[in-house]
């Protein structure tokens, strides 16, 4: 029996994919190479038992804003979000600290009162919109007549310019160390262009809907995915490596959660992709803690995530380092404390915490002490808390992942213009050059994190080729 659609992949966006095709009506099977679904979004007892942690994404503000999330019914197979009292902390060497909060008031207050009123004329025009402006951000940009076209513009023409051009509107450290810290997440150069729009994104996600984690870790975000696709009759299998599109039972359809280098080897594309660019990686830690890190910073002791790395100028350098071959030196680091706000997480009395810094493409050198000196800087008595640790480097990261190309989490750089034109210049992204051949992964708009976007966009795709093909 022919299947209707073949989605190789269980990570968030090849699940999503499944779903939105199963939704449709269509009979949809799909194929995963490890044991369990999840791709960027697992969880498992890293260090020691009891302890669960999350490989790569721990913290989802683009989760729960995520329009594709949000007309599932995840909350019915176990998905739960929890939000700390502070989303996200970036303290200083003095005990203070830069606070993103559920209010652009709440931020505004902790930048000075230089900066406050700055913050507050950048955010206003979109606060009490993330609908439309997710919407607009969340698809590929080109993609026809905007859902709100005046903020979709106004937006661009803050965001398009580099996070650089962005931080000239403030005057003070703080305000211009966190908004380094929020483009950061995009591991690019703070001058390339679109970093503000990201630096952007991340604020107004925190205003609207709040960074949280889900109950008991990532993973319950892909089994909420998969079981909700089981409730519609799709089929997953695990376990099983796809090398040749042959391989694959017929379909009229095959979608592919890779990366464009994996899709286009199993798919004998040839050189479809041949220009697309894998960018730096991290170097990640994982810790079983015996107790609360201990902060200077009072606000970051209640955040779920806090960067770490207080300047614009030494944040700027951390980047550059990674994206031009330089092994770390005083690393800006990304943290999360999920069990602040959920101690289920970890045995009790005891935390988990999670920690990255950025580091060349399939760099092989070891950055734990560079990490934990940047860490006690901020938080003293760091070290005599860790129980056990799971450091993961390029080549660890891409062994658990085989999307991560020399460790690159986001499945391509993000420079120039393939930080809105992935894999490549296209109508439709995720078609290929091979009828019913798609790909759905992070490397196709909107790119990283965990949202599913790409999944639905693509899927979207994937009906309407089969709508045509149906009508010839």
């Amino acid at each position: 029996m022919v299947a209707d659609a073949v989605v190789v992949g269980a990570g968030p966006n090849g699940l999503t994919a499944a779903v939105e095709l199963a939704r449709a009506g269509l009979s949809v099977q799909v194929y995963e190479a490890a044991d369990t679904v999840g791709g960027g979004a697992r969880t498992e007892e890293l260090t020691l038992p009891g302890f669960r942690h999350d490989p790569c994404s721990a913290v989802h503000p683009f989760g729960i804003g995520s329009p594709a999330f949000q007309a599932l019914p995840l909350g019915r197979h176990g998905l739960e979000w929890l939000q700390p009292q502070v989303p996200m902390a970036h303290p200083f060497p003095d005990g203070t600290a830069a606070v993103l909060g559920r209010t652009v008031g709440e931020t505004a207050a902790s930048l000075g009162p230089r900066d406050a009123v700055t913050y507050r004329k950048l955010m206003a025009p979109y606060v009490g919109h993330w609908d439309s402006i997710a919407a607009d951000f969340f698809r590929p940009q080109w993609a026809g007549i905007p859902r709100d076209p005046y903020r979709f513009l106004r937006f661009g023409l803050t965001g398009t310019p580099p996070a650089a051009l962005l931080a000239l509107r403030f005057r003070g450290a703080k305000a211009r160390g966190m908004l380094a810290g929020l483009a950061g997440h995009a591991i690019s150069r703070l001058s390339q262009p679109f970093t503000g729009a990201m630096a952007m994104m991340f604020a107004l996600a925190a205003h609207e809907r709040g960074w949280p984690v889900a109950r008991g870790g990532s993973q319950a975000i892909s089994d909420a995915l998969a079981g909700h696709l089981a409730e519609l009759g799709g089929e997953i299998r695990t376990g099983v490596t796809v090398r040749k599109l042959d391989e694959l039972p017929p379909a009229r359809a095959y979608v592919f959660d890779t990366s464009p280098t994996a899709l286009a080897r199993i798919a004998a594309l040839g050189d479809a992709y041949r220009g697309y660019r894998y960018g730096p990686s991290v170097f990640k830690i994982d810790y079983a803690l015996d107790g609360p890190v201990p902060w200077t910073a009072e606000a970051a002791r209640r955040a779920g995530t806090i960067h770490v790395g207080p300047t614009y100028t030494e944040i700027g350098d951390a980047l550059n380092r990674a994206v031009t071959g330089r092994p770390p030196h005083t690393p800006f680091l990304i943290t999360s404390q999920p069990t602040v706000v959920d101690p289920s997480r970890a045995p009790e009395g005891k935390h988990v915490f999670w920690a990255y810094g950025h580091v060349p493409h399939d760099w092989h050198g070891d950055a734990t002490d560079a990490v934990e000196r940047q860490i006690e800087r901020f938080a003293p008595g760091f070290r005599d808390l860790v129980l056990a640790r799971a450091v993961t480097g390029p080549a660890g990261l891409a062994a658990r992942n085989a999307n991560y190309v020399g460790g690159d989490v986001a499945c391509g750089a993000f420079a120039g213009l393939q930080a809105v034109l992935r894999p490549r210049l296209a109508a439709v992204p995720y078609a290929t050059r091979r009828p019913g051949v798609f790909l759905c992964s992070s490397a196709t708009p909107p790119g990283p994190g965990v949202h599913g976007m790409s999944g639905h966009n693509a899927a979207l795709a994937v009906l309407r080729h089969l709508r045509r093909s149906a009508r010839r």
